[in-house]
Protein backbone atom coordinates (compact mmCIF):
# COMPACT_ATOMS: atom_id res chain seq x y z
CA UNK A 1 0.00 0.00 0.00
CA UNK A 2 3.00 2.22 1.05
CA UNK A 3 4.28 1.90 -2.44
CA UNK A 4 0.81 2.95 -4.09
CA UNK A 5 0.69 5.76 -2.01
CA UNK A 6 4.18 7.06 -2.62
CA UNK A 7 3.57 6.37 -6.22
CA UNK A 8 0.83 8.24 -7.05
CA UNK A 9 1.56 11.10 -4.66
CA UNK A 10 5.17 11.50 -6.48
CA UNK A 11 2.97 11.28 -10.04
CA UNK A 12 0.28 13.91 -8.92
CA UNK A 13 3.45 16.33 -7.53
CA UNK A 14 4.86 15.89 -10.99
CA UNK A 15 1.32 16.82 -12.55
CA UNK A 16 1.25 20.22 -10.68
CA UNK A 17 5.16 21.03 -11.26
CA UNK A 18 3.85 20.45 -15.25
CA UNK A 19 1.00 22.64 -14.91
CA UNK A 20 2.86 25.42 -13.18
CA UNK A 21 6.11 25.22 -15.36
CA UNK A 22 3.51 25.24 -18.56
CA UNK A 23 1.66 28.16 -16.88
CA UNK A 24 5.41 30.06 -16.59
CA UNK A 25 5.99 28.68 -20.20
CA UNK A 26 3.26 30.87 -21.42
CA UNK A 27 5.70 33.90 -20.50
CA UNK A 28 9.16 32.62 -21.39
CA UNK A 29 10.78 30.22 -23.11
CA UNK A 30 9.98 26.74 -22.22
CA UNK A 31 13.91 25.84 -21.98
CA UNK A 32 14.74 28.78 -19.64
CA UNK A 33 11.67 27.90 -17.38
CA UNK A 34 12.62 24.44 -16.92
CA UNK A 35 16.22 25.41 -16.29
CA UNK A 36 15.51 27.85 -13.75
CA UNK A 37 13.36 25.48 -12.18
CA UNK A 38 15.89 22.87 -12.17
CA UNK A 39 18.24 25.48 -10.36
CA UNK A 40 15.83 26.13 -8.00
CA UNK A 41 14.97 22.52 -7.17
CA UNK A 42 18.51 22.31 -6.17
CA UNK A 43 17.27 23.82 -3.02
CA UNK A 44 14.91 21.61 -1.26
CA UNK A 45 17.14 18.77 -2.20
CA UNK A 46 19.92 19.97 -0.38
CA UNK A 47 17.67 20.77 2.90
CA UNK A 48 16.62 17.59 2.54
CA UNK A 49 20.13 16.00 2.27
CA UNK A 50 20.96 17.75 5.33
CA UNK A 51 18.19 16.92 7.58
CA UNK A 52 17.52 13.10 6.42
CA UNK A 53 21.22 12.58 5.58
CA UNK A 54 23.08 10.65 1.94
CA UNK A 55 26.12 9.10 1.31
CA UNK A 56 27.91 10.43 -1.87
CA UNK A 57 29.07 6.83 -3.18
CA UNK A 58 30.28 5.87 -6.30
CA UNK A 59 26.59 4.64 -7.34
CA UNK A 60 25.02 7.28 -5.99
CA UNK A 61 26.94 10.07 -8.34
CA UNK A 62 26.58 7.26 -11.19
CA UNK A 63 23.16 6.46 -11.41
CA UNK A 64 22.06 10.03 -10.15
CA UNK A 65 24.45 10.94 -13.45
CA UNK A 66 22.47 9.10 -15.39
CA UNK A 67 19.17 10.33 -14.01
CA UNK A 68 19.84 13.21 -14.66
CA UNK A 69 21.04 12.83 -18.45
CA UNK A 70 17.73 10.67 -18.86
CA UNK A 71 15.82 13.34 -17.52
CA UNK A 72 17.07 16.20 -19.56
CA UNK A 73 16.89 14.04 -22.26
CA UNK A 74 13.32 13.19 -21.91
CA UNK A 75 12.09 16.78 -21.76
CA UNK A 76 14.29 18.73 -24.39
CA UNK A 77 12.82 16.03 -26.96
CA UNK A 78 9.37 16.22 -25.38
CA UNK A 79 9.39 19.68 -26.22
CA UNK A 80 11.00 19.28 -29.68
CA UNK A 81 8.88 16.67 -30.63
CA UNK A 82 5.43 18.77 -29.16
CA UNK A 83 7.00 21.93 -31.30
CA UNK A 84 6.70 20.16 -34.79
CA UNK A 85 3.59 17.65 -34.01
CA UNK A 86 0.37 17.22 -32.77
CA UNK A 87 0.45 17.58 -28.98
CA UNK A 88 -3.00 15.02 -29.10
CA UNK A 89 -0.80 12.00 -30.48
CA UNK A 90 2.88 12.59 -29.65
CA UNK A 91 2.01 13.64 -25.51
CA UNK A 92 0.12 10.24 -25.02
CA UNK A 93 3.08 8.39 -27.10
CA UNK A 94 5.47 10.23 -24.17
CA UNK A 95 3.78 9.19 -21.48
CA UNK A 96 2.59 5.26 -22.52
CA UNK A 97 6.74 4.38 -23.26
CA UNK A 98 8.34 6.18 -19.99
CA UNK A 99 5.97 3.62 -18.11
CA UNK A 100 6.67 0.67 -20.58
CA UNK A 101 10.47 0.62 -20.51
CA UNK A 102 10.45 0.22 -17.14
CA UNK A 103 8.07 -2.21 -17.44
CA UNK A 104 9.95 -4.35 -20.25
CA UNK A 105 13.10 -4.24 -18.27
CA UNK A 106 11.67 -5.26 -15.37
CA UNK A 107 10.10 -8.47 -17.61
CA UNK A 108 13.22 -9.04 -19.15
CA UNK A 109 14.77 -9.38 -15.74
CA UNK A 110 12.76 -12.11 -14.67
CA UNK A 111 9.86 -10.09 -12.67
CA UNK A 112 6.38 -11.98 -12.26
CA UNK A 113 3.48 -10.72 -12.43
CA UNK A 114 0.12 -11.64 -10.86
CA UNK A 115 -2.82 -11.88 -13.89
CA UNK A 116 -4.82 -9.49 -11.95
CA UNK A 117 -1.63 -7.34 -11.58
CA UNK A 118 -0.48 -7.36 -15.56
CA UNK A 119 -4.36 -6.64 -16.28
CA UNK A 120 -4.39 -3.84 -13.96
CA UNK A 121 -0.82 -2.04 -15.62
CA UNK A 122 -2.65 -2.64 -19.03
CA UNK A 123 -5.83 -0.56 -17.83
CA UNK A 124 -3.32 2.01 -16.73
CA UNK A 125 -1.43 2.37 -19.43
CA UNK A 126 -5.04 2.95 -21.03
CA UNK A 127 -5.30 5.61 -18.73
CA UNK A 128 -2.46 7.60 -19.06
CA UNK A 129 -3.15 7.44 -23.05
CA UNK A 130 -6.30 8.96 -22.18
CA UNK A 131 -5.53 11.62 -19.67
CA UNK A 132 -2.33 12.67 -22.07
CA UNK A 133 -4.12 13.10 -24.92
CA UNK A 134 -5.21 17.02 -25.48
CA UNK A 135 -7.41 18.28 -28.57
CA UNK A 136 -4.74 19.83 -31.37
CA UNK A 137 -6.17 23.02 -33.03
CA UNK A 138 -2.56 23.93 -34.23
CA UNK A 139 -3.11 21.82 -37.83
CA UNK A 140 0.24 19.51 -36.82
CA UNK A 141 1.13 16.76 -39.21
CA UNK A 142 2.31 14.15 -37.53
CA UNK A 143 5.97 13.06 -39.03
CA UNK A 144 8.23 10.26 -38.01
CA UNK A 145 10.60 12.89 -36.57
CA UNK A 146 8.02 13.98 -34.31
CA UNK A 147 7.14 10.34 -33.67
CA UNK A 148 10.61 9.36 -33.10
CA UNK A 149 11.34 12.48 -30.61
CA UNK A 150 8.00 11.64 -28.43
CA UNK A 151 9.52 7.42 -28.25
CA UNK A 152 12.99 8.50 -27.25
CA UNK A 153 11.49 11.54 -24.56
CA UNK A 154 9.04 8.74 -22.87
CA UNK A 155 12.17 6.20 -22.69
CA UNK A 156 14.52 8.98 -21.24
CA UNK A 157 11.72 10.07 -18.55
CA UNK A 158 11.37 5.87 -18.21
CA UNK A 159 15.41 5.42 -17.86
CA UNK A 160 15.18 8.30 -14.79
CA UNK A 161 13.14 5.93 -13.31
CA UNK A 162 15.33 2.74 -13.92
CA UNK A 163 18.06 4.80 -13.04
CA UNK A 164 16.66 5.72 -9.44
CA UNK A 165 15.90 1.91 -8.91
CA UNK A 166 19.35 1.18 -8.90
CA UNK A 167 20.35 3.73 -6.28
CA UNK A 168 20.87 2.04 -2.82
CA UNK A 169 18.04 3.34 0.11
CA UNK A 170 21.20 3.86 2.60
CA UNK A 171 22.52 6.92 0.04
CA UNK A 172 19.53 8.88 0.49
CA UNK A 173 18.55 12.20 -0.84
CA UNK A 174 22.38 11.95 -2.36
CA UNK A 175 21.62 10.62 -6.18
CA UNK A 176 18.51 12.79 -6.41
CA UNK A 177 20.97 15.98 -5.66
CA UNK A 178 23.49 14.53 -8.22
CA UNK A 179 21.08 14.15 -11.01
CA UNK A 180 19.59 17.67 -10.23
CA UNK A 181 22.62 19.45 -10.64
CA UNK A 182 23.42 17.30 -13.59
CA UNK A 183 19.88 18.25 -15.19
CA UNK A 184 20.55 22.11 -14.28
CA UNK A 185 24.06 22.18 -15.77
CA UNK A 186 22.46 20.37 -19.25
CA UNK A 187 19.14 22.58 -19.60
CA UNK A 188 21.11 25.73 -19.03
CA UNK A 189 24.07 25.05 -21.20
CA UNK A 190 20.71 24.44 -23.81
CA UNK A 191 18.99 27.61 -22.63
CA UNK A 192 22.38 29.19 -23.53
CA UNK A 193 22.74 27.92 -26.92
CA UNK A 194 19.58 28.48 -27.61
CA UNK A 195 19.53 31.87 -26.85
CA UNK A 196 22.17 33.04 -28.20
CA UNK A 197 20.95 30.59 -31.36
CA UNK A 198 17.62 32.56 -31.33
CA UNK A 199 18.84 35.97 -30.84
CA UNK A 200 16.92 38.65 -32.17
CA UNK A 201 13.81 36.95 -32.57
CA UNK A 202 11.16 36.33 -30.02
CA UNK A 203 8.79 33.21 -29.15
CA UNK A 204 5.25 33.79 -29.58
CA UNK A 205 3.50 34.99 -26.25
CA UNK A 206 6.79 35.53 -24.80
CA UNK A 207 6.88 38.77 -22.54
CA UNK A 208 9.72 41.77 -22.89
CA UNK A 209 10.92 43.45 -20.14
CA UNK A 210 11.48 42.45 -16.41
CA UNK A 211 8.86 39.68 -15.31
CA UNK A 212 6.83 40.02 -12.20
CA UNK A 213 7.31 38.20 -8.91
CA UNK A 214 4.67 36.36 -9.39
CA UNK A 215 5.77 34.81 -12.32
CA UNK A 216 9.39 33.85 -10.38
CA UNK A 217 7.38 32.49 -7.29
CA UNK A 218 5.37 30.33 -9.88
CA UNK A 219 8.71 29.03 -11.44
CA UNK A 220 10.06 28.37 -7.93
CA UNK A 221 7.27 26.92 -6.70
CA UNK A 222 7.16 24.49 -10.05
CA UNK A 223 11.16 24.08 -9.44
CA UNK A 224 10.19 22.70 -5.46
CA UNK A 225 7.14 19.99 -6.63
CA UNK A 226 9.68 19.17 -9.38
CA UNK A 227 12.30 17.91 -6.60
CA UNK A 228 9.25 16.64 -4.38
CA UNK A 229 8.27 14.47 -7.03
CA UNK A 230 11.69 12.74 -7.47
CA UNK A 231 11.72 12.48 -3.46
CA UNK A 232 8.40 10.39 -3.56
CA UNK A 233 9.29 8.44 -6.58
CA UNK A 234 12.36 7.37 -5.05
CA UNK A 235 10.99 6.19 -1.78
CA UNK A 236 8.51 4.62 -3.62
CA UNK A 237 10.79 2.34 -5.37
CA UNK A 238 12.97 1.68 -1.82
CA UNK A 239 9.55 1.16 0.04
CA UNK A 240 9.83 -2.61 -0.81
CA UNK A 241 12.17 -5.66 -1.95
CA UNK A 242 9.39 -7.24 -4.15
CA UNK A 243 10.76 -6.85 -7.82
CA UNK A 244 7.21 -6.10 -9.24
CA UNK A 245 7.58 -2.85 -7.19
CA UNK A 246 9.84 -1.23 -10.75
CA UNK A 247 7.14 -2.03 -13.14
CA UNK A 248 4.28 -0.61 -10.43
CA UNK A 249 6.11 2.46 -9.85
CA UNK A 250 6.32 3.37 -13.48
CA UNK A 251 3.40 3.25 -14.48
CA UNK A 252 1.98 5.25 -11.57
CA UNK A 253 4.71 7.60 -12.53
CA UNK A 254 3.16 8.21 -15.86
CA UNK A 255 -0.18 9.69 -14.63
CA UNK A 256 0.99 12.28 -13.74
CA UNK A 257 -0.87 14.10 -16.23
CA UNK A 258 -3.92 13.42 -14.11
CA UNK A 259 -2.47 16.45 -11.93
CA UNK A 260 -2.00 18.82 -14.62
CA UNK A 261 -5.43 18.26 -16.11
CA UNK A 262 -7.24 18.66 -12.54
CA UNK A 263 -5.45 22.12 -11.71
CA UNK A 264 -6.27 23.40 -15.71
CA UNK A 265 -9.63 22.66 -15.11
CA UNK A 266 -9.97 24.10 -11.56
CA UNK A 267 -7.66 27.54 -12.21
CA UNK A 268 -7.76 27.96 -15.82
CA UNK A 269 -11.53 26.36 -16.20
CA UNK A 270 -10.46 24.67 -19.14
CA UNK A 271 -13.05 21.95 -19.58
CA UNK A 272 -11.90 18.07 -19.26
CA UNK A 273 -12.62 15.96 -22.48
CA UNK A 274 -14.67 12.72 -22.19
CA UNK A 275 -11.80 10.96 -22.82
CA UNK A 276 -9.24 12.61 -19.92
CA UNK A 277 -12.09 11.73 -17.41
CA UNK A 278 -12.67 8.18 -18.70
CA UNK A 279 -8.83 7.92 -18.64
CA UNK A 280 -9.07 9.20 -14.96
CA UNK A 281 -11.85 6.84 -13.70
CA UNK A 282 -9.52 3.84 -15.28
CA UNK A 283 -6.02 5.12 -13.62
CA UNK A 284 -8.02 5.46 -9.72
CA UNK A 285 -10.03 1.66 -10.88
CA UNK A 286 -6.47 0.94 -11.70
CA UNK A 287 -4.50 2.11 -8.88
CA UNK A 288 -7.17 -0.02 -6.58
CA UNK A 289 -6.95 -3.01 -8.09
CA UNK A 290 -2.85 -2.94 -7.51
CA UNK A 291 -3.68 -1.84 -4.41
CA UNK A 292 -5.92 -4.99 -3.43
CA UNK A 293 -3.96 -7.48 -5.08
Amino acid sequence: MITLVLGLVGALTYGVADFLGGLASRRLRTIVVTSAAAVIGIVPLLVGLAILGGTFSGGAILWGSVAGIAGSIGLVLLYSALAIGPMSVLSPVTSVFSALLPVVVAVLLGTRLSGIAIAALVVALIAVALVASVPDHTGARLTTRGLLAAVIAGCGFGGLVLAYNQTSPADGVAPLVVARIVQSVLLCGIALATRRAARGTQAPGEATGRLPWRFWAIVAICGVFDALANVFIQAALHSSTDPATLPIVSVLNALYPIGTVILAGIVLRERMTALQVGGIGLGIAASVVLALN
